[in-house]
């Protein structure tokens, strides 16, 4: 836990309609640019984009789903790769690619989920007929085992594609850690979210294994410029000093890799990211004990407004000072770790209990950043001192190069990387 923190649709979408396509044209580029409002069809009133249901562009510069508006909902998985067949997994790459310009316009994967051959399995696995795009993005990285050896990518591992540290407190599950690739799919609706994953994993039968894979709702961090930062499940408001999407100057010196930061192998990484997933267990049954003035002590925060300790709102500047040297938001503030901040898109789970009737619950932390050896790495260093160390216990890790976006149909997802 952290304080720091484009458009093709295969061809046109059946038995659905896209909210703001066509003439009035789909005013959702805001959208992929971090703006919280869209235009409705045939009209100039503005709507949160939320409430409209529409797609989120696939093609651009960066991919979608990092400085896009927060959705509600996460599925979001970690792959192995088991072929060794180097064409092969790029072909895979060319179809994932294909099948997530459909799915994020709103439109069936392939030829659809019905009306094919009886003989043979649909091209769609159907549960999300009916349903709008609800902004479904889909955000692909390569992990630091994709560069061992088996593809020829060893002199293309980027230097900032690091092994993470073993930090205070871990108690990693390898299970539930690492993978070869990452797909990360956010949207307004689950069974969209879910129906994604399922039909990539379902193209990549053979040549990829889910490794491990994640449900989340109720988004923690917010993206969209002086919106309420959500509450964790802990009931506090955390990282709302987080990078918004309209934050241009921000999102190019803490989040897109750069050309100068991309040199040599690590050229194709121009345009991306770095992301750091953690999952994080929280104790509630303890904190749920604890004293309401011990708890905003812990974060530096009230539970009320969110405001740190002594200011009224939640996004005035803290001081830190008035804080205990252990609260939470002293420990992770850019002021205590050289600057260092991230663009946080995490989301709460809840996987039922475990075996002594406590709830699986917790945070699944996301973080982008343009390299986690001056971002997650000092600041979660920092957090070794963290009071808030007493209820959570970081259980599951992964470090992803995020490519840069594709740029137009005849792009995929990794080619420069495969060049």
């Amino acid at each position: 836990m952290s304080e720091n923190t484009t458009e093709e649709q295969g061809s046109a979408p059946s038995r659905r309609k896209v909210i703001g396509w066509g003439g009035a044209g789909l005013a959702l580029g805001a959208a992929a640019a971090g703006g919280a409002v869209a235009l409705t069809q045939g009209g100039d009133t503005a709507v949160p984009v939320a409430e409209t249901g529409g797609a989120v562009p696939f093609h651009g510069p960066h991919q979608a789903g990092i400085a896009t508006p927060v959705q509600d909902r996460l599925h979001f998985a970690s792959f192995d790769v088991k072929t060794k067949d180097r064409d092969e997994l790029i072909q895979l790459l060319k179809d994932w690619t294909r099948a997530a310009e459909r799915m994020t316009a709103g439109a069936e994967v392939g030829e659809g989920a019905y009306g094919g051959l009886p003989e043979a399995p649909p091209d769609d696995t159907g549960e999300a007929l009916g349903l709008k795009p609800s902004r479904l993005t889909l955000t692909i990285g390569f992990g630091p085992s994709l560069f061992d050896g088996r593809f020829g990518l060893q002199d293309k591992r980027p230097g900032a594609l690091v092994d993470l540290p073993k930090f205070a407190g871990d108690n990693l599950d390898p299970a539930r850690s690492g993978g070869d690739i990452c797909v990360q799919a956010c949207a307004d609706d689950p069974q969209v979210a879910v129906h994604a994953i399922r039909n990539l994993a379902r193209i990549g039968f053979g040549k990829v294994a889910v490794r491990w894979s994640q449900l989340g709702f109720g988004k923690t961090s917010s993206t969209t410029p002086d919106a309420q930062t959500p509450r964790n499940l802990f009931g506090f408001k955390d990282g709302t000093r987080n990078i918004a999407g309209t934050e241009t100057d921000r999102l190019a010196k803490h989040v897109w890799v750069s050309g100068k930061d991309a040199e040599g192998g690590a050229a194709w990484m121009d345009g991306g990211s770095y992301l750091v997933a953690r999952r994080i267990r929280m104790n509630v049954e303890i904190w749920d004990r604890t004293p309401l003035a011990e708890q905003e002590d812990i974060f530096g925060r009230d539970k009320k407004e969110g405001a740190p300790v002594g200011k009224a709102k939640e996004h005035d500047e803290p001081f830190l000072k008035a804080m205990k040297p252990d609260s939470h938001v002293r420990l992770a503030h850019p002021d205590s770790n050289n600057g260092a901040t991230l663009l946080r898109r995490g989301y709460s789970f809840t996987d039922g209990t475990d075996g002594l009737g406590r709830l699986e619950t917790g945070l699944f932390f996301l973080a982008y950043q343009k390299d986690v050896r001056t971002g997650f790495i000092p600041v979660q260093t920092s957090l070794a001192k963290d009071a808030l160390n007493e209820y959570i216990q970081h259980v599951g890790s992964a470090l992803f190069a995020v490519p840069p976006g594709v740029r137009d149909k005849d792009d995929w997802w990794g080619r420069a990387l495969f060049s």
